[in-house]
């Protein structure tokens, strides 16, 4: 196996944080970046600005909400590479505030592709990630907002240690109902499906790092979710008060966690920082 060499791949990369985490990666990480987007012309463009910066990632096309294009990546990776160091999970998509699509369309396209895609791609890829590989899973504060503003017997259940990947699948596709049905307010939702669907990233992270602890233990890998801040992007806006650079540097701490560091596991984390759940 050490013969191949080291891989690190971003979702979402061809613009905004992806983009930078992807450019932080060239310059720091001892290995091949992948640089993927859904738009292949899109995420050529990019490729080609990080090699008029003197850097060198390679492109793969990946569509998070295609099963056969995560399958066909990882067939890729497992043909390639033997499998994947780093995963960097930063695909998703946000309505803009006055965007006047029906609640329950952007509820259900919002949790579609921030949860369930991003699902999908962990479920794919995190078996063929290596010993001391690095998982990380860009969420978002408004993820935690939104649990905060969750009626009791929601926190609770987003809250419990012993909740299954089963469970929070049903409690996102609930959510969704919820919505279609007009009732989500009523049955203790908050109204912000970019902030439910991040939410069940965050929690979505502690499973499968409980998962890897109980399964893989002696490979030591370390998966946690992380919140970039506000930062200025299409899905951030101009009034944001980051610049994609520092939305990249947490994701990229994470990413690069040398080999024998034992935490964070299972954390959301900001600015470096641990946050108490």
């Amino acid at each position: 196996m050490s013969s191949y060499t080291r891989v690190a791949l971003v979702t979402g990369a061809n613009k905004g944080i992806g983009f930078a985490i992807a450019r932080d990666l060239c310059r720091e990480f001892p290995g091949d970046v992948l640089l993927t987007a859904r738009d292949e012309a899109r995420g050529r463009a990019a490729v080609q600005q990080l090699q008029a910066e003197g850097l060198s990632p390679r492109f793969h096309q990946l569509d998070i909400d295609d099963l056969q294009s995560i399958r066909a990546l990882r067939d890729f990776l497992r043909k390639e590479y033997g499998g994947l160091n780093v995963l960097v999970n930063n695909a998703g998509i946000a309505f803009k505030t006055d965007d006047p699509t029906p609640f329950d369309i952007q509820a259900e396209m919002t949790v579609k592709t921030n949860f369930f895609a991003t699902r999908n791609v962990c479920n794919e890829l995190l078996p063929i990630v290596k010993p001391h590989g690095r998982v990380v899973n860009v969420s978002s504060s408004q993820g935690s907002q939104a649990l905060e503003n969750c009626s009791e017997d929601l926190q609770e259940k987003f809250r419990c240690e012993t909740l299954t990947e089963e469970d929070l699948v049903d409690l996102m596709k609930k959510f969704v109902e919820d919505t279609k049905n007009e009732v989500h307010e009523r049955e203790g939702w908050p109204s912000s499906a970019y902030g439910v669907s991040k939410l069940g990233v965050t929690v979505l992270s502690r499973i499968l790092a409980r998962r890897l602890e109980e399964k893989r233990k002696a490979d030591r890998i370390l998966l946690n979710a992380c919140c970039p801040g506000w930062v200025k992007t299409d899905l951030g806006g101009a009034h944001a008060s980051r610049k994609v650079e520092e939305g990249a540097e947490t994701p990229v701490y994470l990413a690069l966690l040398p080999p024998d560091a034992t935490e964070p596991h299972g954390q959301l984390v900001c600015d470096k920082v641990v946050q108490n759940w």
